[in-house]
């Protein structure tokens, strides 16, 4: 494993400088560029709302009310509004499945992104939270966000890989990934969280997966992996990978019928990406899922 060094800047991670450990792959690489210069205005329009920004989707039904007249001035701030409202309640559905979680305790957010799930654990739980995301623009956004709120002794990004976190053997209470294991394998990944979990830890992820029972990736699962420049996983792939590294499943919950609403307001909105039709087909025609999975380390 090769280190890089990145240095704090006005905007960075912190005052000093950091060693961290560099991607281990060209892939990893690769996607580290990508979210580097991402620059799609949807997660920062959404998280402006009230200050949470996140990298992931939404659950549960849209408020119609609060929506308002679609002639109103203001009907897309509120729409916006309301996508946000969906994508925390997400956030809120995971960190519910984390299990019993004091003050102090460690969690660990592998692929954190901007640090909006980070801040939403904290605030619930007064733990320390510690990212982890390949991206240093991602790393850098949530450490000036925590010191902006006053939490940076307690909420932390860092540039590394998340198959080979920078924290002890059983350091970590509780894990996850929110969306962002479709960018490793499942075998390293779930193999690293076993290791950095104490025994009796919970490990919690929200993916999108492909559907075996379709037979193969469909179209629109292709379309989508092109577009993120990930390679998604079956279902079947991430309870084996599970069983194989002493992760046993204590929930499943598929939760395709409440993201639908989401997808389906989002791509009536000004921050389409091109990409909303094929979630929205793909969970229609059943080649795609929207699945939480609770695990426990043994």
């Amino acid at each position: 494993m090769t280190s890089t060094e990145l240095t704090a800047t006005s905007s960075g991670t912190s005052g000093t400088s950091l060693r961290i450990p560099g991607p281990a792959t060209p892939y990893q690489g690769d996607i580290a560029r990508y979210w580097d210069g991402e620059a799609r205005p949807v997660n920062l329009r959404l998280g402006d709302v009230d200050g949470l920004y996140h990298h992931h989707y939404g659950i549960g039904e849209v408020d119609h009310a609060a929506l308002g007249d679609a002639e109103d001035s203001e009907s897309e701030k509120k729409l916006i509004a309301e996508l946000h409202r969906l994508e925390s309640a997400q956030a809120e559905f995971l960190l519910g499945h984390l299990g019993d979680i004091g003050r102090d305790d460690t969690l660990v957010d592998a692929g954190c992104g901007r640090g909006g799930s980070m801040v939403m654990a904290h605030q619930r739980f007064g733990c320390k939270v510690e990212g982890v995301t390949l991206s240093a623009k991602q790393a850098a956004f949530a450490n000036n966000r925590a010191r902006e709120l006053r939490i940076q002794d307690h909420v932390r990004a860092r540039v590394c890989n998340m198959l080979a976190m920078p924290f002890a053997t059983g350091e970590a209470a509780a894990s996850w990934n929110n969306e962002s294991s479709m960018y490793v394998d499942l075998q390293d990944l779930f193999a690293e969280h076993a290791r950095v979990l104490g025994v009796g830890g919970r490990y919690v992820t929200i993916t999108g997966c492909w559907n075996p029972r379709y037979g193969q990736p469909s179209k629109w699962v292709s379309q989508i992996n092109a577009h993120f420049e990930c390679n998604i996983h079956s279902r079947r792939e991430y309870l084996r990978a599970m069983a194989d590294n002493r992760l046993v499943p204590q929930a499943v919950v598929d939760l395709t019928p409440d993201t639908l609403p989401y997808w389906e307001l989002r791509a009536t909105s000004s921050l389409v990406t091109g990409i909303e039709d094929a979630f929205i087909n793909s969970y229609k025609d059943g080649s795609f899922q929207y699945l939480l999975i609770a695990a426990d380390r043994v």
